[in-house]
């Protein structure tokens, strides 16, 4: 059978969201070794939730290719919720669910199964104590926070043996997750429920002491989107064990083209190895400025970095084309690096403000638009939407995952025998009994019996080698071929899903003392379980979570690695501040004022509730 590569040193999972059962499917297809999805309720992106029928779809499809299925259990719990927790969680376990990702530390009190439980980053897994005392508890995995810097993951790898998941790619929240509560303070929707409303990218306004208006009407608190793929060697020599894409909300060009890309660059790398099992053929090429993303940053990786926010636009700004080099009445002369179509969407800012259209036509370097244009000479134009490349991905073929087979076909006593072995020695055997029968044509019957059983089709498998040790010498049914062929396939199905439904361990009840012996609302304590695991770990005393209270008065309501000061230049570190500057800073948006506060030696920054309408 196929041997890995001598020189593969580590394997590394990539991890792909699947917002319902088709993105699922789609995303082992191109690649993933794990996906992560949503059930009906509980789970972080409310509006990406699922059956658990389909999600035990999922789970039968993705153990053939020894993929995970992991499902989102990441929001606080209530009390009259707990129950139904505890019974969907049992029914995960029933139905192979690879692990579980959670929040609320209630669950840890429940009577569960031995399912494998993954710390979500809302959990502010932000310290190597904290990580600690997750794996004394029983948590398989702990998702790291964006924030982390590749110095932070090298520390917590050297002093814990958990597994690390890594977000590698996608949109960025600019408060450190799980504990962000500006949506719960202005409208009520909770982030910590899975209905977070993203004020971090709407416009603000920054105001001094004075209430003089520095800045206005901008994005000042929206991130651009993570591209971290130039690092992926890196965390994956220095312990990572899973590259998480973020994007249970994006459609399914996103999730193809972006698992695709991460596939490939994983598989490219030589000394890292994939989880799962298949070889993935592309029909595109990836390109990952191609689908959604705001401009790109590394963000913490390499510490703190100005140009992190999209100041002038929350929106897909996708891939930069080239720029005017002449402007008529609805028509423009470029200088582009790339063909441009019919219907593709090009856009460009303007005055601060982000503008566009579509082309109605494209030639000899003119673009003509659907609508006048307001665009000066020497304007830098991105293309967001690339009609081709998102018909290209319409389509249900474009990818195709196989796992190599050799096969085996012999004569046994009383018939004949066909044997199955993959790259991951799973095997499989099939008979039938009948009559031999000397064949007149030698050639023939060894070419037809090549012919039926190298058609594999649309299933897993892809024939590898073929050993014929009939050597031709009997007369054979195509039809008796095709069906030994088929009920292998089947049985190799089966066998595959069965060796790789990957059991869990059992929660750790032991005497563990939580880091802190206080802890505040940012515990996110919301039922009598959590409470109830935070004093039996040596938690003193509690604030309940504000989803509970709604009491947001001077409450800090955001806390985040990125600094706005930093971002405009204005950092106090620096001796370059500006008057206007030195005072407090404020955000006013629709009539709410926020406090920022700056924590210079944490390089952190506060957003409080001093103000609200």
């Amino acid at each position: 059978m196929p041997k890995n590569k001598e020189n593969i040193k580590t394997r590394v999972e990539l991890l792909a969201p699947a917002k319902n059962l088709q993105f699922g499917l789609a995303a082992i297809n191109h690649g993933a070794d794990a996906v992560y999805i949503g059930v009906d309720k509980f789970g972080a992106r409310s509006a990406a939730g699922n059956p658990l029928s389909d999600v035990e779809s999922l789970v039968h499809y993705a153990h053939v290719y020894n993929a995970k299925v992991y499902v989102t259990l990441n929001t606080v719990l209530f009390d009259n919720e707990l129950e139904q927790v505890r019974n969907v969680i049992n029914n995960l376990y029933e139905m192979g669910v690879d692990a579980i990702i959670i929040q609320d530390m209630a669950i840890l009190q429940m009577d569960l199964p031995p399912v494998n439980i993954h710390a979500s980053t809302q959990m502010h897994n932000i310290s190597v104590d904290k990580i600690k005392f997750y794996e004394k508890c029983g948590f398989k995995r702990v998702i790291l926070p964006r924030e982390f810097s590749l110095n932070d993951i090298i520390d917590i790898r050297k002093n814990t043996s958990i597994e690390l998941e890594t977000f590698v790619h996608g949109a960025l929240c600019v408060c450190y997750s799980g504990q962000c509560y500006l949506s719960l303070a202005i409208n009520g929707r909770s982030g910590n429920r899975g209905e977070c409303s993203q004020p971090c990218r709407s416009k603000y306004n920054l105001l001094n002491d004075k209430k003089e208006i520095l800045i206005a009407n901008q994005h000042l608190l929206s991130l651009r989107d993570l591209n971290a793929s130039q690092y992926l060697q890196l965390y994956a020599m220095n312990g990572v064990n899973s590259f998480k894409i973020e994007g249970r909300l994006k459609d399914i060009s996103y999730l193809k083209n972006i698992t695709a890309y991460y596939r490939q660059i994983i598989d490219n790398m030589g000394v890292v190895g994939k989880t799962s099992s298949g070889n993935t053929t592309f029909f595109f090429t990836p390109d990952p400025e191609k689908t959604f993303n705001r401009g790109y940053t590394s963000y913490m990786i390499e510490g703190q970095r100005a140009q992190m926010a999209s100041f002038y636009t929350p929106k897909s700004i996708g891939k930069k084309i080239g720029k005017v080099i002449a402007v008529y009445d609805n028509a423009i002369r470029v200088d582009v690096t790339e063909k441009v179509n019919s219907g593709d969407g090009i856009c460009f800012f303007s005055n601060d403000q982000l503008d566009g259209f579509l082309v109605n036509r494209f030639e000899n370097n003119i673009i003509t638009s659907n609508k006048p244009l307001k665009i000066k000479k020497g304007t830098v134009l991105y293309r967001n939407y690339d009609k081709e490349f998102e018909k290209l991905l319409e389509k249900d073929a474009t990818a195709e995952r196989k796992i190599d087979v050799d096969v085996t076909f012999r004569a046994v006593d009383d018939g004949f025998e066909l044997e199955m072995v993959d790259s991951d020695n799973c095997s499989c055997s099939v008979a039938v009994e009948c009559e031999k029968i000397a064949a007149n044509n030698t050639e023939k019957s060894v070419a037809m019996i090549k012919q039926q059983l190298a058609k594999f089709g649309a299933t897993p498998f892809k024939l590898s080698k073929l050993n014929d040790e009939t050597c031709g010498k009997y007369f054979l049914q195509s039809s008796m071929i095709n069906e030994l062929r088929r009920k292998a396939v089947d049985s190799l199905i089966e066998i595959r899903r069965n060796t790789f439904r990957h059991k869990g361990e059992p929660i750790n009840k032991e005497d563990v003392a939580y880091p802190c012996a206080e802890v505040d609302y940012r515990a996110n304590i919301t039922n009598k379980l959590s409470a109830e695991f935070y004093m039996n770990h040596h938690v003193d005393e509690y604030e309940l979570g504000l989803d509970v209270t709604n009491d947001f008065k001077n409450k800090v309501l955001m806390t985040t690695k990125y600094c706005l000061r930093y971002e405009i230049g204005q950092c106090l570190k620096s001796k370059n501040v500006d008057d206007d500057y030195k005072g407090k800073l404020f955000l006013e948006n629709n009539g709410n004022v926020f406090e920022l506060r700056f924590d210079c030696k944490n390089c952190e920054m506060q957003v409080v509730g001093s103000v609200l309408k």
